[in-house]
Parts: structure tokens; sequence; C-alpha cells
């Protein structure tokens, strides 16, 4: 088969789970039946790169086009690349999006290549309403193509059984069209790697036990809910946020702001990385952390889960989305379930109490040291049992082979 990966993030230029799912599905695509099958990427970017039968092609129009509103402008750069990706897409068998990002160049390549069509479901935009901050009204324009592509997908990947029930109920995707696929995990990159310099560069005393998020200034992922419970930490701990890329000037602001009040509240100390650093120095911290913390208030599947648990590190996390097929409660963390504004709401309806309750599930694992080092054992069994990419990307080539049967 040709099989062509649409998506808006790929290596070097990775900021979310998308991202870091492409890049370990399509390298293990690749590998797979003796590499009988071609593998093409097309990416947001200036990549380049060919390896045997995988290769990389960004995709960076030099025209830019304007808008009345100035959030419109990425909407419409996004619509751009998607255009140019179709015009390179050629006899393709397969074509796999990821994101809405990618969704319009993958309907155009079904009807100009004749291609079967799927979508990865990592987010949907009915469910992300924060995102009119960035989008403006373009983000009626956004669910619009996302609602258009899965109308017209062949099949559909859910991360989570989650996902599936949201495609499900959100767009009337046939049920017997998704195939849930969980994302994975390298469990040679992420794996127990013990590196105290890491700690000190970043400002952390490697022999004071400290609580970790890692992600995005983003809504979705609840950074504010989790800097709001740092005041009801048990003492002696430090708190190392490792965040950054903002998604907009406003909760980028306001995230320096409750930053600077919990400081004010606590004698805990208060690390705010506030950049993306690399994947070595990230599992550094991921092996030295005592808990890792996802207060997430959206979350299809969590990868970010996986990759502490990867390295025996427990998790205290929100029971929303795809997280609780990740973390077994009790067993290798505990999960909080955040008390939603309406059926149709993601965000806590009552965020001083989902505070409160992520604190007090952080200070109950903190009083058992051996509890933690038990949990953070079995999370590491778990995800070697249930989360390889080899595994991921077997599932997902059968998917494609019984699409691709079809007349």
């Amino acid at each position: 088969m040709k099989i062509a990966i649409l998506t808006n993030e790929y290596p070097p230029y990775v900021y979310g789970g998308a991202g870091v799912h492409v890049e370990y599905l399509t390298r293990e695509l690749a590998t797979l039946d003796d590499r009988a099958h071609s593998v093409q990427i097309f990416c947001f970017g200036d990549q380049q790169e060919q390896r045997g039968n995988l290769s990389v092609e960004g995709v960076h129009p030099k025209l830019k086009l304007s808008a009345h509103d100035p959030r419109h402008e990425k909407f419409l750069d996004t619509i751009l690349r998607d255009i140019v990706m179709a015009g390179l897409a050629k006899d393709v068998d397969i074509v796999h999006c990821h994101t809405w990002y990618s969704h319009f160049a993958g309907c155009l390549v079904k009807q100009l290549c004749g291609a079967s069509l799927v979508l990865t479901t990592h987010s949907l935009e009915p469910h992300r309403p924060w995102k009119v901050e960035q989008l403006g009204t373009a983000y009626h324009a956004s669910t619009w193509i996302e609602r258009t592509a899965y109308q017209n997908a062949d099949g559909v990947v859910a991360v989570s059984q989650s996902m599936k029930k949201d495609v499900h109920d959100l767009y009337g995707v046939p049920s017997e069209k998704i195939r849930v696929i969980h994302n994975g995990i390298d469990l040679n990159q992420y794996k127990p790697t013990p590196h105290p310099a890491t700690l000190r560069a970043c400002g952390i005393n490697p022999a004071i036990p400290y609580i970790l998020f890692v992600g995005r200034i983003t809504r979705q992922k609840g950074i504010i809910h989790l800097v709001n419970a740092i005041q009801h930490f048990r003492p002696g701990i430090q708190v190392v946020l490792c965040a950054g890329a903002p998604d907009t000037k406003e909760i980028g602001q306001e995230m320096t702001e409750k930053v600077e009040r919990a400081r004010g509240e606590t004698k805990n100390k208060i690390i705010w990385i506030a950049e993306m650093l690399p994947k070595d120095k990230i599992i550094h911290l991921y092996t030295h952390a005592t808990l890792f913390v996802c207060p997430s208030v959206y979350e299809p599947f969590g990868i970010i889960n996986l990759e502490a648990m990867a390295c025996e590190t427990p998790v205290v996390a929100s029971a929303v989305g795809g997280i609780p097929e990740v973390v077994e409660h009790g067993e290798t963390g505990l999960l909080v379930t955040p008390e939603a504004s309406g059926p149709t709401e993601v965000e806590p309806s009552h965020p001083e109490q989902f505070a409160r309750d992520l604190a007090s599930a952080v200070n109950s694992l903190l009083e058992s040291p051996d509890k933690i080092r038990a949990m953070g054992l079995k999370a590491r069994q778990r995800v070697e049992q249930c989360f390889s990419w080899t595994s991921i990307a077997r599932k997902t080539l059968d998917f494609y082979l019984q699409l691709k049967r079809k007349p």
C-alpha cells in the first residue's frame, strides 16, 4: 500500500500528543511487513527527509493570507497548507489525517486520488470551546471542517473508548466504522533514567520530593486548577511546573498571576520551567518525580500519563475522557472526578472543590512512600503490557488493509 499521513505536527515541530503519536506510529508502520508499504508524511513546516520507504515533506507556502480578524489568519493558513498537501499526494491508497488541521486536505485527497480516508480522533472541536479565544469565529469554521471530514471518513481510529462514543454521538459516525486503538509509548526511550544534574540545572533540589506537571498552558490541560491546588499541598515538597507555549497571551498572563499568588500562599518551593524541554530532560524529571499530576479537563487519551508511568512514577489525574483507560485507580495512581457544569461542558462546575480534591489525592499518597513505590512499579508493568507502539502500528495497518479491501 501507499499510505499518506497528513498532520500539522511532526518533529522537530511537536507541541502536543498528536505530534508524538504521528512520530512513533509512522516509524513503526514503515517497518511492518518487511517494509512492503510506503509511508509518506505531509506536515506543516520545512521538513525534508527520506529514510528507506518513509518520506517526510513539510509544507510551508510563501503566500500569506490576510483577514479582517487577525485570529482568522491561522485558519486561512491551515486551509492553504491543506490545498498544497492535496496537490502533493499521488497514487495514494490510504490517506490518514491527524487533527482538524489536516482534515480538509484529507477530504480532497479522497476525491482526487480515490483513497480511503482515515481519521484519528485526538480531540474534537465541540469539546474545546476555549479555542474561540485563539480562533474567534474561525472556530466555527474549524468545527465545520471537522464535522465534514467525519461524515466522509471511511474509517475512524479512536484513541479511547470515550472518544469512540464522542465521535458517534457528536458526528453520527456508525460504530462499525470506528476502531479503538490506544496511543502508545516507546518503552526503550521512556524508562527510569536518573540524572540529578538535570534537576539542579532546573533549580530543583534532588533531596526534596516534588510533584510534577508537564504540558502546554491551555484550558484543556487544567494547569490553572493545579496551581490553585498548591496552597492545599502538605509542606515539605516542591512543585515543578514544566509548562510553556501558552495558547493565548491572556492565559499566559493568567498563569503568571496565579503562580505568583500561589507562591504567596505556600511555603513549598514552586519551580516554573516556562519552556518545552527536550525529551531526555523531561524523562529525567519524570524519573525523579514523586508524583505526576494531570489535571486536564478534557483529555481524549493522555500520552503524558503513559510517559510518567513508563518512568515508574504514579499519576494523580482527572477522571475524564480516556484517562481512566490508562491510569488504574488505586493501582497505578489516583483519579479525581471534576463535576462538569453540564452534559456538554468540560470545565468543572466547582473549580475550588476540584483544586481541593486534587490536593487531597496528592497528600494521601505523600503520606505513604511505600504505596508510591509500589504504584510506580505497577505503572511501568501496565505500560509494558498494554501500550507498545509496535502492537499499535500492527492494529492500524490491519485496519488499513480492511478498508482497502472494501469496494
